[in-house]
């Protein structure tokens, strides 16, 4: 990782009391949320530190455990955060991203939901301004080589739009997007399982030191904290609540950017999936995502920006494709018409047999598409007229 990084505000010198609480329990824990919200982030503080009791169900007694070695817990973290220009955000801060507030509102999952009491952010960018406007784009780690160019080109895409491109820095999509947002000179934010001073994946040690340096790495664990299965599904939450919508990639039946995808939803977030081949596994999951409704699909950038930005704003329509000649025949001329040669000409018994057809309405029917300058008679046979020089039907 590279070295001490330039931030808006600089690292923090004192712990606040948010900031103690986030050392004493796990990150996402909802208990704490409802604890705090109850009593105020003080309130629990001192009684997690004294372990008297503030109801029924607070202070848990591993809070009061942790509580004890408090003081070494916030130097660590103090002296962490100052080594690599790490700073702590809460809310209440000028640019804590008030879009947080959503998870407030959400039902949790697995005992996991709430705002987070703050987020320690590395980087030059101020946290507010980068999720302003903000797209998540996220799938499998074991991606493919489609999803992977697809994932870099909408990050590129919608970056140079002026998006913010979130994802979680690991293996698959979420760095291919992270190396879409870097490849067009866009800052991009990774949203972390670890503290945002780990080097995780270390083979991401080049990307997350170029996100360190231009855009932000955020997570809501505290500095040197190693990342586990549950904190991944715990951060999930802050990526969809940080962006105006979310874009999977490639997932399987049971996948992580599944459970990001059903927190976008669960904060009133546009959920959206870009399909893949009907017979890749990696993709299964997007499918159903789609088919059961809720989500979108989009296969391109303009898209994903029509579908997140107010209605009218960004129009993703295809554009117009003239219709060509044949496209204005009528199903029974269009078969006569077909078996019309441009070489050597045929009589018009002969392709009525082809047709087949009464001699007759194919007769009539070569008198129309002769006026029409799409077949030329010689006399009693027919061939047809070339595109490049039939006569302009428009």
């Amino acid at each position: 990782m590279s070295g001490e990084q330039k931030a808006p505000y600089g690292a923090p010198t004192e712990a606040t009391a948010a900031m103690r609480l986030s050392l004493i329990c796990e990150p996402g824990d909802v208990r704490m949320h409802e604890a705090v919200a109850r009593h105020g982030a003080d309130g629990v503080l001192e009684a997690c530190i004294s372990g008297a009791p503030l109801d029924d169900e607070f202070p848990k007694p591993s809070w009061s455990q942790r509580a004890a070695e408090l003081d070494r817990l916030c130097d660590a973290a103090l002296a962490a955060a100052a080594r690599v220009g790490m700073r702590w955000v809460e809310p209440g801060y000028d640019e804590w991203p008030d879009r947080l507030g959503a998870l407030d509102n959400g039902e949790p999952v697995n005992a996991v939901g709430g705002a987070p009491l703050g987020l320690w952010v590395r980087g030059p960018v101020r946290l507010d301004e980068a999720t302003d406007r903000a797209v998540a784009i996220v799938g499998a780690r074991a991606a493919t080589t489609y999803g992977n160019q697809v994932a870099g080109d909408i990050a590129a895409e919608v970056a140079v739009d002026g998006c913010t491109v979130i994802s979680g820095g690991a293996f698959g999509i979420d760095v291919a997007a992270h190396r879409g947002a870097l490849a067009v000179r866009k800052s991009t934010v990774a949203v972390l399982a670890c503290g945002a001073d780990v080097v995780y994946p270390r083979a991401h040690a080049n990307v997350l030191a170029r996100i360190a340096d231009t855009g932000l790495l955020v997570s809501e664990q505290p500095p040197g904290q190693t990342p586990m299965r549950s904190r991944f599904l715990t951060r999930n939450r802050l990526i969809a609540a940080l962006t105006r919508g979310t874009v999977v990639i490639e997932a399987a039946r049971r996948s992580g950017a599944l459970n990001t995808l059903n927190w976008a939803l669960r904060c009133g977030r546009v959920a959206m999936g870009v399909p893949g081949p009907v017979t890749s596994r990696a993709s299964v999951g997007v499918h159903h995502a789609i088919r059961t409704g809720g989500v979108v699909l989009v296969t391109r950038s303009q898209e994903v920006l029509e579908a997140i930005e107010s209605v009218g704003t960004v129009d993703a329509t295809l554009p117009w494709v003239p219709p060509t000649g044949t496209d204005r025949l009528s199903v029974s001329a269009l078969r006569i018409f077909e078996q019309v040669p441009a070489g050597a000409a045929v009589s018009s018994a002969e392709i009525a047999q082809r047709v087949p057809c009464r001699p007759d309405e194919v007769r009539l029917a070569l008198g129309a598409l002769a006026d029409a300058g799409f077949v030329v008679a010689d006399g009693d046979t027919w061939r047809a007229i070339r595109p490049e020089r039939r006569a302009d039907l428009s």
